[in-house]
């Protein structure tokens, strides 16, 4: 009898699906914040810790590199988009583009850096699980 998988065995989705997922879900979180609250707040810090980890969980072990490194590409990505089109959402209203996205990013550095961390944590514990189980772990994804 074959044995049922964990959390940690279930993530099977390639990087570019990950990445686009992130990134969506990333905006319509800022979506919702801005629409319900008039700027970037709590909200979009407490979907972005989650969507961190849930990214860690859903992605394949060959790709654990790109997950590895895009939480704070996503959440650069999500500023400098803020940053150029609505710059009061995450700084003073009169900061210019590049000084809201380096506001942005020290506003929500508590987000960044426990999201990071529960990231890398999740694809430690994942590479630890799979290694454990001797099932095949390329993290060069080759």
């Amino acid at each position: 009898m074959e044995r049922a998988r964990t959390v940690w065995e279930e993530g099977r989705e390639p990087a570019f699906a990950v990445v686009a997922l992130g990134l969506a879900v990333a905006l319509t979180a800022v979506v919702l914040d801005v629409w319900l609250f008039g700027d970037v707040g709590l909200l979009f810090d407490l979907a972005f810790v989650a969507l961190c980890v849930a990214l860690a969980l859903r992605v394949r072990p060959a790709d654990f590199f790109v997950v590895g490194v895009l939480p704070p590409l996503l959440m650069l990505v999500v500023f400098v988009l803020l940053g150029s089109t609505r710059p009061d959402t995450i700084a003073e209203p009169h900061d210019g583009a590049v000084q809201a996205v380096v506001s942005g990013l020290s506003t929500h550095s508590a987000a960044l850096v426990s999201g990071y961390l529960l990231c890398l944590a999740c694809l430690f514990v994942r590479q630890r699980v799979l290694t454990a189980n001797g099932q095949p772990t390329d993290l060069l994804g080759s």
